[in-house]
């Protein structure tokens, strides 16, 4: 029996839904990827639990996705287990009258929708960000002058042995698109957010600025994975590749985005080594012309 297998079984006895041989291209925002060896939805805590301490105990790999929008998967695939937060922890509620719960595995989009029907600010920033909580706290998510560090008062996590903890805002450790759980493997399970009241009409009207300037400049209509650089230190990667003539640029069915630069574009069945090779043309120009280094962004599995 294949290690993975003895993952894929427990998780049938568990009851979550199990698939072997999945693409991971039905599973991330690039449309990229080959087959993961096992794909598992996992529904509450002592399920997760359960399956982290035999992943250990059988010495499988595993990797946990959000929606992953962040994330470029192998063409190759995954050889081992992907986990995917579901059940329990897509559940929201409300803590007391600014203090919300939420479950690892919701949406930002759902998140923001619940702050809205409470009458709370804080998460209008994140309204379009097209990823998970857990997975917006994991890299600090931001945009618009807001980041999840703003509004993150503690999160709670499993440890890779299957242990529940929790850590308080100081230490988080929040910095540019980065957090403790950067470096600490431990998988977030839900996180509790301190927001403000506020009248729900004005909350909305800044929900629906910022979504109508998303959709103004960024290249909503194809597959991508968001910005795929960091801003570098006095400058903005998206401006730099937009000076060293590259917007537009492609290889094989990657392109930079003619709409912003800092986006690369699934633009026509794109593989993994595409949008690699194409990162690796960019990152040479820009150094090359500017002198600036870009560090990707995106996660690359």
């Amino acid at each position: 029996m294949d290690r993975s297998d003895i993952i894929y079984n427990l998780a049938e006895i568990l009851g979550c839904e199990a698939r072997k041989d999945e693409p991971m291209s039905r599973h991330t925002t690039f449309k990229i990827g080959g087959n993961a060896d096992t794909y598992i939805k996992v529904t509450s805590v002592s399920k997760l639990s359960a399956i982290l301490k035999e992943c250990k105990d059988s010495d499988v790999d595993y990797l946990l996705i959000g929606n992953g929008s962040n994330l470029l998967a192998s063409d190759d695939g995954y050889r081992g287990v992907v986990l995917r937060l579901d059940g329990d922890f897509r559940k929201i509620s409300l803590v007391d009258e600014d203090t919300v719960y939420c479950g690892a595995g919701a949406s930002l989009a759902a998140l923001c929708k619940y702050a809205l029907g409470c009458g709370l600010s804080g998460l209008e920033f994140a309204w379009g960000i097209p990823g998970t909580v857990g997975g917006a706290v994991f890299m600090n998510a931001g945009a618009y002058g807001g980041e999840m560090k703003d509004v993150v008062y503690s999160v709670n996590h499993l440890t890779p042995d299957g242990e529940s903890g929790r850590i308080e805002k100081d230490g988080l450790q929040f910095g540019y698109r980065s957090s403790v759980y950067r470096k600490n493997k431990a998988i977030i399970t839900g996180v509790t957010l301190k927001l403000k009241k506020d009248n729900p009409d004005d909350i909305r009207a800044r929900m629906d600025d910022f979504l109508s300037r998303r959709s103004s400049k960024q290249p909503l209509e194809y597959p991508s994975a968001g910005s795929v650089f960091k801003r570098p230190e006095g400058a903005y990667a998206g401006a730099l590749i937009e000076q060293c003539g590259l917007k537009g640029h492609s290889h094989g069915g990657a392109q930079v985005s003619e709409k912003h630069a800092g986006f690369i574009i699934n633009r026509q069945n794109a593989t993994a080594n595409d949008v690699k090779s194409l990162i690796r043309e960019v990152q040479t120009k820009v150094y090359d012309e500017t002198g600036y280094t870009l560090e990707c962004e995106l996660i690359i599995l």
